[in-house]
């Protein structure tokens, strides 16, 4: 099954994400994909690390996520993203041709990967639209990204104050 969870900062949503793949019952593996661009950054990024169960398989992929995801796709692995807005960030900070490459790889690929997929992005949509063009071009694509990804994926849900809410529901 294939899933997105949505929600804005501090929604719960990566810790809903974790949950299930938890209750999975197969093999977690973590895909992040933040960098350490500062020391706030490397702190959280520390935190998250520290909260993960010590099982769990950590891969960090700031870019090539479609790569990582076939790479580590089994049938009994549930495929853990967190998260495709700072996965977005990195793309756009690496040229347009980058971006619209690894992205369509990205939906090229969900439909080959045998197990679980859980993927985590948080809602940029709610705003107002950014003044500057970097800010614009991020709301833009993640905002097509989210729709064309709730498309595509079997189960959505949105978290607002840690409560999960189905967008989606699997069939």
């Amino acid at each position: 099954m294939k899933q997105l969870i949505l929600g804005g900062a501090r929604s719960g949503k990566s810790r809903l994400a974790e949950q299930r793949a938890q209750a999975s019952d197969q093999k977690v593996v973590y895909i992040a994909t933040a960098q350490a661009m500062d020391t706030e950054m490397e702190a959280r990024i520390q935190q998250h690390r520290e909260a993960r169960p010590e099982h769990w398989k950590v891969v960090e992929e700031p870019l090539q996520l479609a790569d990582v995801l076939v790479r580590e796709a089994a049938d009994d692995v549930c495929l853990l993203v967190d998260c495709l807005t700072l996965w977005m960030t990195n793309l756009l900070l690496s040229g347009d041709d980058k971006l619209k490459h690894e992205v369509e790889a990205l939906y090229s690929v969900l439909d080959i990967l045998p197990g679980s997929l859980i993927m985590v992005s948080n809602e940029v949509g709610w705003g107002i639209v950014p003044m500057g063009e970097l800010s614009r071009q991020f709301q833009d694509q993640t905002g097509w990204l989210h729709q064309r990804l709730a498309q595509l994926c079997d189960q959505v849900t949105l978290t607002v104050a840690g409560l999960p809410m189905e967008i989606k529901e699997p069939r």
